[in-house]
């Protein structure tokens, strides 16, 4: 008796957590490794009836052979290698266990404070500038901004016009486009001049009109502008690119529509350089660099034939000119070959 009641607090404890997990927890403190408990007996049914015991964890064969004796269908449909494609150790049939934290169906969310489009380590992964997208479309300009160029045939010119100086006439002369493109080109012409010159031929009419007012008359796709030999010896280069970029201005309203294509001024040969006058490839260079600086790639493009025609020394090659300035009516071809090569279309 003594005994019971030294021990009836403990009793009292022992009831009172008997009734709480009955009646309120309905043991579900327990129900875990319950369930473990069940699980591993019914794991382990088939082996203890077969009177054999899994090693190591590792499953069965986990594919079915069919009457014939040959794999089932089923069997590794992955890699085709004939084994399980189950990882080691799992159970034949058992579905993976997601990481802790994921749920099936749903796609993982970026880290916390990450920026929509980068990656985890903080890198963007937009593509980079140039770069085809992921879908495989390329934009309009590629390699760091530079314009992607087409190969066309002749009839590509029966919408443009070529305006320039005595460089053009030669192309007019001898480049075989003279029926279906137009030529607004003199020997002489200046950028400071352009515009006002009267050298445009009008059909059944004798006198000649300006480029202002050809432009305003008639409509192209696309223009070619050559000049600047001439303007060598007035002025300097900042007045020269002064005039030519309100040029440039000016050709964008008369035709809005219109491709503009600027090409570079043509060097001379070495020799010709060397004589020590106002034409000199220097000074032709410094304003093939100005030019190019016009060009935007979208509306405007800087053409440049000179690493055709010209040596290793950077002056046109001799033999293909007749005095040191102008192309020879043979090699015209190349100038109109580059410009075929170099095509945008609108």
């Amino acid at each position: 008796m003594k005994w019971i009641k030294n021990r009836l607090y403990l009793f009292l404890f022992l009831g009172m957590g008997i009734v709480y997990l009955s009646c309120v927890d309905k043991w579900q403190v327990y129900a875990t490794a319950l369930e473990q408990i069940k699980s591993w007996s019914q794991a382990a049914g088939p082996s203890l009836e077969n009177g054999s015991e899994s090693t190591d964890g590792e499953a069965g064969p986990s594919h079915s052979e069919n009457h014939e004796g040959n794999s089932s269908p089923e069997e590794n449909p992955g890699d085709g290698s004939g084994e399980s494609a189950e990882p080691e150790g799992s159970m034949p049939g058992e579905s993976q266990t997601p990481p802790e934290g994921s749920v099936s169906g749903e796609s993982q969310m970026p880290p916390e404070g990450s920026v929509p489009g980068e990656n985890v380590a903080g890198e963007s992964m937009e593509p980079s500038e140039g770069e085809p997208s992921a879908s495989g479309e390329a934009s309009g300009e590629e390699n760091g901004g530079e314009p992607v160029y087409n190969t066309v045939e002749d009839d590509y010119f029966a919408d443009a016009v070529f305006i320039g100086d005595s460089r053009t006439v030669g192309l007019f002369e001898y480049g075989g486009l003279e029926e279906i493109t137009a030529f607004y080109a003199s020997k002489g012409l200046t950028v400071y001049k352009m515009f006002d010159s009267p050298i445009v031929s009008v059909p059944e009419q004798r006198d000649k009109i300006t480029i202002e007012e050809a432009l305003q008359t008639n409509s192209f796709a696309k223009i070619y502008l050559m000049i600047g030999i001439n303007e060598m010896g007035t002025g300097t280069v900042d007045s020269f690119m002064e005039k030519y970029q309100e040029a440039v201005a000016h050709l964008q309203e008369l035709q809005p529509d219109a491709i503009i294509y600027l090409q570079a001024i043509i060097r001379v040969t070495a020799e010709r350089s060397a004589k020590g006058d106002y034409i000199h490839n220097e000074g032709i260079q410094e304003r093939n660099e100005r030019i190019a600086q016009l060009a935007d790639n979208k509306k405007i493009f800087f053409l440049d034939v000179n690493p055709l025609i010209c040596d290793e020394n950077g002056g046109m090659i001799p033999e293909y000119t007749f005095d040191g300035v102008h192309l020879k009516a043979k090699y015209i071809e190349i100038w109109k070959d580059y410009l075929k090569s170099h095509a945008i279309f609108p």
